[in-house]
């Protein structure tokens, strides 16, 4: 029987992001992208503000992003 690890820290938020908001992780990283150099709670403001995502949510995505520059 094949285990599945269990998907921890930012990335366990993306399915319900996913589901929530009707765009790919992808699309969140292109917006974070193209919001400019900010610093993580900038960019969480961004998404709230403009994006109407709540804190979690978008507190995981900026995480993720910060991550993979």
């Amino acid at each position: 029987m094949a285990t599945q690890e269990k998907v921890t820290g930012p990335a366990s938020y993306f399915p319900s992001i996913e589901k929530k908001h009707g765009e790919p992780i992808e699309h969140w990283m292109q917006v974070l992208k193209k919001a400019g150099p900010l610093k993580h709670m900038e960019l969480v403001t961004h998404l709230k503000s403009e994006h109407q995502m709540g804190h979690g949510h978008a507190n995981a995505l900026v995480a993720w992003y910060l991550a993979q520059r």
